[in-house]
């Protein structure tokens, strides 16, 4: 077997060089009742420190605009939640867990570390798909992890230098339940002018849940007892994006069209602005959005992008429509 020791350290260190934060993974499983703990470290070189604290904060945000549009002292991010803690002089000491141990060892002298626990009843990442021309970070709902240099912990009048600062985006995922439910069905008859007997169609699904890259097969009934002739038999997945933190905005767009099976992919829809995906971290792959699964008791609000699914069938029928 492997040693946890041989995981991937992720690790970012600030422009003054004081404060390198390190983390052992970035994405983060919602499993419904509980969200993977956040375990990391932050070495410091406190030289060039002063009278100023070490703090560690994670927030989770959504962006509805890129940087470049905060102007006029506009900023296009509004916090979800947010969550800090102070590491030098006199941080808190979190009980150590195995990733500890690891992020410690690759670390060295002068490490702190820190933990934190994501409330189930936040959003999970997920970043809206930008065109060929856009610039900047993606809009969409982010986490992001830093570690800074302040004077006062909650300061709104201090102004916190770039270079005194290190950040590493992570991703809170979708936990896909083991178990899986009967599929969906539905039904429609349409009627004719010129034809006496109507068309019926009849759509299933074998279960409710799939996953990344899984076909999905639809049975389809056709009864067809009119005078027109069936042509052409569509199937379409429609990908829902409803943006609910700072307005009712909903659209929908059009992910993959086949007959009979069809597998929507992020692979076949790399050009569609504004198609919500698993949140992206820099320079790596990502997926479709995954459903959001809604709580009882969870404000719609809260959730900023709220995405669903849906499959459309249409038949083409000659001279009817």
């Amino acid at each position: 077997c492997f040693s946890f020791s041989l995981h991937r350290v992720f690790k970012k260190t600030s422009g003054n060089g004081g404060l390198t934060l390190y983390l052992g993974k970035r994405d983060y499983v919602d499993h419904v009742d509980k969200v993977d703990r956040v375990d990391g470290v932050v070495k410091l070189d406190p030289a060039d420190f002063g009278d100023r604290k070490v703090f560690v904060q994670l927030a989770c945000a959504f962006r509805y605009g890129s940087d470049d549009l905060d102007v006029m002292g506009l900023c296009f991010r509004k916090d979800i939640w947010m969550q800090q803690t102070q590491l030098y002089p006199n941080g808190e000491k979190p009980a150590l867990s195995a990733m500890h141990d690891t992020l410690l060892k690759k670390a060295g002298d002068n490490a702190h570390p820190f933990s934190f626990e994501i409330p189930n009843n936040l959003p999970c990442s997920v970043s809206l798909q930008p065109g060929p021309d856009d610039k900047g970070k993606a809009c969409g709902v982010d986490f992001e992890i830093k570690t800074y240099l302040a004077k006062e912990k909650n300061n709104p009048d201090e102004k916190i230098e770039k270079k005194d600062t290190a950040r590493l985006v992570i991703r809170k995922i979708q936990y896909a339940p083991s178990q899986v439910g009967a599929g969906p069905k539905a039904d429609i008859c349409k009627s004719f002018m010129m034809s006496d007997k109507p068309v019926h169609l009849e759509a299933s699904m074998e279960k409710d849940l799939y996953f990344h890259g899984e076909a999905i097969p639809i049975k389809i009934k056709i009864k067809n007892e009119s005078n027109k002739t069936v042509k052409k038999i569509k199937i379409s997945v429609d990908q829902t994006t409803d943006i609910v933190l700072y307005s009712a905005d909903k659209y929908t767009k059009c992910n993959f069209d086949n007959t009979l099976t069809i597998t929507p992919l992020l692979a076949d829809n790399k050009e569609k602005r504004g198609l919500a995906l698993d949140g992206r971290l820099k320079d790596e792959d990502t997926n479709l959005a995954s459903t959001t699964m809604l709580r009882q008791g969870v404000e719609k609000e809260v959730l900023g992008i709220l995405v669903s699914y849906k499959i459309k069938i249409n038949l083409m029928v000659a001279g009817g429509g």
